[in-house]
C-alpha cells in the first residue's frame, strides 16, 4: 500500500504505552471497568487530560501464563497487532476533552492464531465502546 493511501490512526507509538506507574497503580486499584472475551481481558477508565494527556495503552502477559520470553512477546505482539489495526472503533466513542486508559491482559495458558486474537479484540472494543460515557 502507497504511503499516501495508508490510514493516519494506525501507528502504535511510544506516546501511546502506559509506563506510568502512578497511572498504573489508580488502573487497578479503583475497581475499573473490566471486559473479558477470552484469551484476552481489558481494565479500562476515561479520565480526564489533567490526569492524562493522551489516549495510552498497556499489554501484559503473566510469566506464570508462559515460561518463556520468546512466547510471552508472540502473544504481546499479536494484542498490539490487532489494537493497532482496530482502535479506531473505540477511539472514535470516547467523548471530547476525555482520555481512555486501558490495559489488556492474556489469559489463555497457551499460545492462540492470530485471527482468534484479532476477532476476540474488535470483540472487546465494540463492548467497550457501548460501555462509554456520553
Amino acid at each position: 500500500m502507497p504511503i499516501s493511501q495508508r490510514p493516519t490512526n494506525n501507528g502504535f507509538n511510544k506516546l501511546q504505552r502506559l509506563c506510568s506507574r502512578k497511572l498504573i497503580d489508580q488502573l487497578f486499584a479503583s475497581g475499573n471497568r473490566t471486559l473479558s472475551a477470552f484469551p484476552l481481558r481489558v481494565v479500562f477508565m476515561v479520565v480526564s487530560p489533567d490526569v492524562s494527556d493522551r489516549h495510552q495503552v498497556m499489554m501484559s502477559v503473566s510469566k506464570r501464563l508462559f515460561k518463556h520470553a520468546v512466547d510471552r512477546n508472540r502473544a504481546k505482539r499479536q494484542m498490539r497487532e490487532a489494537w493497532r489495526l482496530n482502535n479506531d472503533i473505540l477511539l472514535s466513542s470516547i467523548p471530547e476533552g476525555q482520555n481512555l486508559v486501558c490495559a489488556f491482559i492474556w489469559t489463555a495458558h497457551e499460545a492462540q492464531t492470530s485471527d482468534l486474537v484479532h476477532s476476540k479484540m474488535r470483540n472487546l472494543l465494540h463492548r467497550m465502546a457501548e460501555r462509554m460515557p456520553k
